[in-house]
């Protein structure tokens, strides 16, 4: 009879340790989160790579991209629609830098020298982008999303007004570049703010290129479209 006492207690005592332990809800942090208000606040920092999509007038050799890790930070203003969608508006400043390698083959019956087969592409981006945030039921402390939108970035960089060309070592591109993006991401809510890591792809719709006087440049006229696309790792803190 103590045995079977004694197997029926351990039993219950095992069934509630299991039932606590798979399905108690862990104490939720951060209990009035910003989430729930219409309007909420904060900023990001992160990294990001740009690179360029070519399409060629002739079938010549790509023109090769070294591509280098940027930094950018911006500010965040987000507003609720519902328990599933926000709208966003992240203006930042964006700084990468572009390495363009030309063939040789561009410079077909031209002198050039080592210098000729390379431009050097540095950006400074005010990037302008409207997003709609999709997001899952909360889960504990955390909250998956996947992000879109548009946007549109001045390029403080661009040289398009530039007298000078690449005759002249200039490489020239529009000032406005149009996007749109795409990513995901997950909120994690801490203790006393949102900490939020995302990754988010961004492609350009319009021509950036600014193409040299001559239309015959080894540098501009075998190029029929270049624009930008890039990778954003951010940040988030509200």
């Amino acid at each position: 009879m103590k045995r079977l006492l004694f197997i029926l207690a351990f039993s219950l005592a095992f069934q509630n340790a299991t039932a606590q332990l798979f399905t108690k809800e862990k104490v939720a942090n951060n209990p009035d989160p910003k989430d729930e208000q219409f309007l909420s606040w904060g900023y990001f920092i992160g990294f990001n790579q740009y690179d360029f999509k070519f399409n060629y007038e002739e079938d010549l050799k790509d023109i090769l991209v070294d591509n280098t890790f940027g930094f950018h930070l911006g500010l965040v203003g987000d507003m609720r629609i519902n328990n599933f969608l926000n709208l966003r508006f992240e203006p930042g400043v964006f700084f990468t830098t572009r390495n363009l390698q030309y063939d040789e083959s561009y410079f077909n019956g031209m002198e050039f020298n080592d210098s000729d087969l390379l431009r050097e592409v540095k950006s400074t981006y005010v990037h302008l982008p409207l997003l709609l945030k999709a997001s899952t039921k909360r889960i504990n402390n955390f909250k998956p999303f996947i992000v879109g939108g548009v946007s549109v970035a001045l390029n403080l960089s661009s040289n398009e007004n530039n007298p000078d060309d690449n005759s002249a070592g200039q490489f020239r591109m529009r000032k406005n570049t149009y996007f749109y993006e795409l990513g995901f991401g997950i909120d994690f809510y801490l203790l006393h703010f949102k900490f939020t890591p995302s990754i988010r792809g961004v492609f350009a719709i319009n021509d950036e290129i600014v193409r040299d006087s001559d239309p015959n440049s080894p540098w501009t006229g075998n190029i029929a479209k270049m624009q930008t696309r890039g990778v954003f790792i951010n940040f988030t803190f509200q």
